[in-house]
């Protein structure tokens, strides 16, 4: 049940999300449907519809989708690890999982959820995705959610490639790339070029701006991806896409 659909500016939604702001930042809760059903997720780390199951409903259902045992997830922009914990199910004993994330709250969150669900496959990278290794300034945002690679933050993060990782030998070819990173998401692919022409992982990626839109779209197209909407809109009306090589989804069945 998407809860997360009901609009917080209809009666109902008010009225249903009213009692939401009587809980404890702090308390842990079991997550109440879904994959995740039953796991444990601190009520303040992120939205509510993380802890109800209802989180991102439409993109969360077509990764469960997707993601297929003892495979490697990139969870790019793992915020507080709700996809992280998702991928982490998904792929089993037998795969792995690959969290990067930035920011020092939103780190806290996500280690305190993998110790709190006893997670062993998930390894945390603390950085920022771009396109090559440094550092660079980072705004936080109004929430931690919305934090973002800007010349006048305030935060210094470590950045890092994912071709330079991958080519290194410091990660695994990725079979999956979430990628959700408010507005640096250009600038994961370009440094993933290697990785997207040669590996061909499916994307699963969230832009910011049309003009991001516009700009990723091209740049998957260019190296061989066909793209199309998460959330069964048209795909102009999106900033959800699914990406992935060659004319159709793996494990479609042809006609």
């Amino acid at each position: 049940m998407n809860i997360s659909r009901i609009s917080d500016k209809s009666f109902v939604g008010r009225a249903l999300r009213l009692p939401l702001r009587l809980i404890p930042p702090q308390t842990v809760l079991p997550i109440l449907q879904g994959k995740l059903r039953g796991l444990k997720w601190i009520a303040g780390s992120s939205n509510h519809g993380c802890w109800l199951g209802s989180y991102e409903y439409d993109k969360q259902k077509t990764f469960e989708k997707m993601v297929a045992g003892g495979g490697v997830v990139f969870d790019i922009g793992a915020n507080a690890g709700f996809y992280t914990l998702l991928a982490s199910v998904l792929v089993g004993p037998q795969g792995r999982v690959f969290a990067f994330e930035p920011v020092p709250l939103n780190l806290r969150y996500l280690n305190e959820h993998l110790r709190l669900n006893n997670i062993k496959n998930v390894s945390v990278i603390d950085a920022a995705v771009a396109e090559c290794a440094g550092v660079a300034h980072f705004d936080s945002g109004r929430n931690p959610s919305m934090g973002h690679l800007a010349a006048d933050g305030s935060l210094t993060v470590r950045t890092v490639g994912l071709d330079e990782m991958v080519k290194a030998g410091k990660l695994p070819p990725p079979n999956y790339m979430k990628i959700d990173v408010e507005g640096a998401e250009a600038n994961v692919l370009l440094g993933a070029k290697s990785v997207l022409t040669g590996i061909q992982p499916i994307i699963f990626l969230a832009t910011h701006s049309k003009e991001l839109y516009r700009t990723c779209h091209e740049l998957l197209r260019s190296l061989g991806y066909s793209v199309e909407p998460i959330t069964g809109r048209d795909l102009d009306q999106t900033d959800e896409l699914l990406a992935y090589a060659g004319h159709r989804v793996p494990g479609e069945t042809p006609c």
